[in-house]
C-alpha cells in the first residue's frame, strides 16, 4: 500500500510539474506575443509620426504654390488691364486719323 501510495505522489508530483511548465510556456508565448504587439504599436506610431511629417511639407508647399498662383494671376490681370487701355488708346488715335 506504501508503494501505492508513493508511486501515485510520484504520479501527481510528474503531473503537477508538467502542468506547471505548460503554464510558464503559455506565460513566455503570450510574453512574446505582447511585446511584439507593442512593438508593432510603436512602429505604427512611428509611421503615423512620418505621415503627419510628410503631410505637413505637403500643406506648406501647397501653400506657396497658392502664393505664387495668386501673384501670377494679378500679374494677368494687370496685363490684361494694360492690353485694354492700349487697345482703347490705339483704337482713339485711328478714330482720330480717320477724321482727319
Amino acid at each position: 500500500m506504501k508503494k501505492t501510495v508513493l508511486k501515485l505522489s510520484t504520479l501527481l508530483a510528474a503531473a503537477i510539474i508538467v502542468a506547471g511548465c505548460a503554464e510558464g510556456a503559455t506565460n513566455t508565448r503570450i510574453e512574446g506575443l505582447a511585446n511584439q504587439a507593442i512593438g508593432d504599436a510603436a512602429a505604427a506610431a512611428s509611421a503615423a509620426e512620418a505621415a503627419r511629417a510628410a503631410a505637413d511639407r505637403a500643406s506648406q508647399a501647397a501653400s506657396a504654390a497658392q502664393s505664387t498662383a495668386d501673384r501670377a494671376m494679378s500679374a494677368a490681370t494687370a496685363s490684361q488691364a494694360c492690353c485694354e487701355a492700349n487697345k482703347a488708346s490705339m483704337e482713339r488715335m485711328f478714330q482720330k486719323s480717320m477724321s482727319k
